[in-house]
């Protein structure tokens, strides 16, 4: 790559997140004649791509791998034919620094990657409904299992006028989130806008949420301007249309990138046990107190983790929340794992045995 083009393609991709990192990775490909690109969205077929000569349109044959994770997708940074090709291809795209994944809804149950090279996680929690806390543990396991950085943002705080009462569901928040920040926000007002732009203006976030979160109005609001199309939410259920249809990446006035993301009805795990361990980190930390180091936190003697429930200091909802995602996590790891598939047939298997045992001695105690 010339120092002419490399200085051109760093200044106009800059505001895209191109950095010396991204130069690096791409050498290789400069030596070929091709031109470095962020991927702004994704179509069938198709992508739009930020190049230095503007977004330009790319066809992704030579990237459409079978594997769902390999695909290309929003966020990634490409390696484009030069200008004259008709159509021009997209070559390959740089390793990912974090990836966004989550189980797809199918009976397959494979990987949907929704965002690369992400560094902030944002999800967006509406204030205008009841706070669902395990959806929250949820969105922040993946969060987590990305690599990302999670934030917490609570839309629409306009709507609870009462400062005392917005502290309570602020609290309640970050005792479900952990070493993520939870930030109040307003689009109608303005509050707390200020604060999330100098968070995120350092690199590139995700927002992400359930439909009727206020997304795209969160979006505009950063963007400062409508770019984002938004629908008012249904009064029967308080429940939102699907305003974004595309993962969308912008790059932000104020510095950073922003991918807006369709809202999401199921938010399904993928692979990410460490993710559900970093979000229920002090369960983890009680752990490593129980008596038996493989104590399952169900009946155990000596069990740190129950006598926390039993004290008062760990809610039981986290408990249960905590064993469900981690069940959940387990299955969809054994769909792709065969040895931790046989590691489950042999824990049912015991857990039968063991609970066939008890069944007996009760009816032998029974009849004496």
């Amino acid at each position: 790559m010339s120092s002419s083009f490399t200085t051109a393609s760093s200044s106009s991709l800059s505001s895209y997140g191109w950095d010396t990192h991204w130069e690096a990775e791409f050498t290789p490909y400069a030596e070929r004649g091709l031109l470095p690109g962020r991927v702004v969205r994704v179509d069938r077929g198709q992508c739009d791509i930020a190049t230095a000569e503007g977004v330009i349109r790319a066809d992704t044959t030579f990237v459409t791998p079978h594997d769902p994770l390999r695909v290309i997708c929003t966020g990634d940074w490409a390696a484009v034919d030069p200008v004259g090709g008709t159509p021009r291809y997209v070559r390959a795209y740089l390793p990912r620094r974090t990836a966004f994944v989550r189980s797809t809804s199918s009976k397959r149950s494979d990987g949907q990657i929704l965002a690369a090279n992400v560094d902030h996680a944002i999800v967006a929690v509406s204030l205008a409904t009841e706070l669902d806390l395990g959806r929250i543990e949820r969105f922040l396991a993946l969060g987590w299992e990305s690599g990302a950085q999670p934030l917490v943002v609570l839309t629409k705080a306009d709507l609870v006028p009462d400062p005392v009462g917005l502290s309570y569901l602020v609290r309640d928040v970050e005792t479900t989130a952990p070493g993520v920040p939870v930030l109040p926000v307003s689009s109608a007002t303005g509050e707390g806008v200020d604060v999330l732009r100098a968070v995120i203006a350092g690199g590139t976030s995700v927002l992400l949420g359930v439909s009727g979160t206020g997304k795209s109005t969160l979006a505009n609001t950063l963007l400062g301007e409508d770019t984002m199309a938004v629908q008012a939410v249904r009064d029967t259920d308080g429940k939102g249309r699907h305003t974004t249809t595309t993962r969308n990446l912008f790059a932000l006035p104020g510095g950073g990138v922003l991918i807006d993301t369709p809202g999401l009805r199921g938010v399904g795990l993928w692979d990410a046990g460490t993710g559900v361990g970093q979000v229920f980190s002090e369960i983890e930390e009680l752990a490593a107190s129980c008596r038996f180091h493989d104590c399952a936190h169900a009946a155990e003697p000596g069990c740190a983790v129950l006598a926390a429930v039993e004290d008062g200091t760990l809610p039981e909802r986290r408990l249960d929340s905590y064993r469900k995602l981690l069940r959940e996590n387990q299955y969809i790891v054994a769909k792709t794992d065969a040895r931790m598939r046989a590691e489950i047939r042999r824990d049912w298997k015991r857990k039968g045995a063991e609970g066939r045992a008890a069944m007996q001695a009760k009816r032998e105690g029974f009849i004496r």
